[in-house]
């Protein structure tokens, strides 16, 4: 990436966490649970790939984990 590019500004999926709720039906609710489910999944799948990556670089540079 170019200094000058701006990264992706993500697709929001129309969810504000703490937005009132009670208005939705139950499908868009379901849709909303799926969407949010696979976010989880994704940001725990990345953290983990952060963790063992910074464990590597410390056993590289320290010896120690």
């Amino acid at each position: 990436m170019d200094q000058d590019e701006t990264p992706a500004k993500p697709k929001s999926d129309g969810h504000t966490v703490g937005e009132p709720i009670e208005t939705l039906s139950k499908d868009e609710l379901e849709q909303r649970l799926k969407s949010l489910s696979g976010e989880i999944d994704r940001l725990k799948a990345e953290l983990d790939r952060k963790k063992a990556h910074e464990a590597a670089a410390a056993e590289l540079f320290t010896g120690k984990t």
